[in-house]
């Protein structure tokens, strides 16, 4: 079987080449160049270390490795995009976006088409049903990364493989130390790669300004201070805003009047609801797993509105285009812009999801 790993220089990636190599495998690597810099060099994602990292893994394995770029991909799909959400006052998922137009997009348009399987170190599974391929949750809650995931096609998945998605956290390190990998001990990637080691703050103000606007209580309608952007502030937020007398939480925002309203204390109820709308819902498992929903019945599920390791009981109905979770209980900072996934009752099977939209 010919295969593609995305190698990262991670130890997840990692890994994964270890575990392929052992089952006999010689896969190809291939380091994905992503960091762009704009015009004034702005953006800075540092790769060397990544790159090294890669590098020694196909000379100790005697793998090939690619450096292949897709710098001008990733700021028109990725950069552009969080930039035009966070504009509209909307909350972006830029690891979503990677995954669907880099890793699983670009890349296999113009190198991956060539292989049988594009592996990743992704925390995910895959399971076979009656001959169909889904993807399926990864036994480490914690570490499951399906919901990142769930814009992909059912062909995508159906050529994909998840080395380590079968396995938990703790595992993949020991593996890493046992085979002496260099990113044994290298400490998990976090945040937005192509910020670099620049603050998200401090990139939003280069692309979009300041302008001072009003925090407005929403239970009094009384101004209680002042922000210098609403693009600059997330539905669920409590730090950061420079009120006393809190916890406050922002609970709403008016883009067209730069406003933002919030509540106050620890659990306010306006940080709740039950119904999440969705657009542009991406159906993985096919159309089957989805059938009641489009003949109009209410099906249960499990879904996920955030990163998170829970999975929320609800159910899942269609009104016109938009697809309507609702909770069997109230879900905290419900934010447009971010996508919710759908999962099977029993959690297992990775339905897909869409972006979340405002309540109307």
């Amino acid at each position: 079987m010919n295969i593609a790993v995305l190698a990262s220089g991670g130890v997840d990636s990692s890994v994964a080449v270890h575990l392929l190599k052992e089952q006999g495998y010689e896969p190809t690597l291939f380091y994905i160049k992503i960091g762009m810099e704009d015009e004034h060099g702005y953006i800075d994602c540092p790769a060397e270390d990544d790159m090294t990292i890669v590098t020694w893994l196909g000379k100790h394995y005697g793998l090939k490795v690619e450096m292949v770029s897709l710098h001008e991909e990733y700021w028109d799909n990725v950069v552009a995009y969080t930039i035009e959400k966070v504009r509209q006052g909307l909350t972006p998922n830029p690891d979503m976006m990677c995954n669907k137009m880099i890793k699983f997009g670009y890349f296999d348009s113009k190198w991956g088409h060539e292989f049988d399987k594009i592996a990743t170190g992704h925390y995910a599974t895959t399971t076979e049903i009656d001959g169909r391929i889904y993807l399926s949750t990864s036994p480490d809650p914690v570490k499951d990364q399906t919901d990142f995931l769930s814009q992909m096609s059912g062909s995508q998945v159906a050529r994909s493989m998840f080395p380590i998605g079968h396995m938990m956290k703790d595992e993949v390190r020991r593996i890493a130390t046992e085979a002496h990998l260099p990113s044994a001990t290298r400490k998990d990637s976090q945040g937005i790669c192509f910020l670099g080691k620049i603050h998200y703050n401090d990139f939003i103000k280069r692309y979009l300004g300041e302008k001072k606007g009003k925090i407005v209580c929403l239970e009094t309608g009384k101004i209680i201070g002042e922000h210098k952007g609403f693009w600059f502030h997330t539905i669920g937020q409590r730090k950061g805003l420079g009120l006393g007398g809190g916890p406050w939480f922002v609970v709403k925002k008016n883009v067209e009047e730069n406003v933002i309203y919030v509540s106050q204390g620890y659990d306010p109820e306006t940080q709740y609801g039950n119904v999440v709308n969705l657009r542009g819902f991406n159906n993985i498992a096919g159309f089957y797993t989805l059938s009641g929903v489009e003949n109009g019945e209410r099906v249960p599920c499990k879904f996920k509105i955030r990163h998170t390791p829970d999975f929320t009981d609800g159910t899942l109905e269609k009104i016109g285009d938009i697809y309507r979770i609702r909770a069997e209980h109230k879900q905290q900072g419900i934010a447009a812009g971010q996508f919710a996934t759908v999962y099977d009752p029993e959690a297992r099977i990775c339905i897909g999801g869409g972006e979340i939209i405002t309540e109307d």
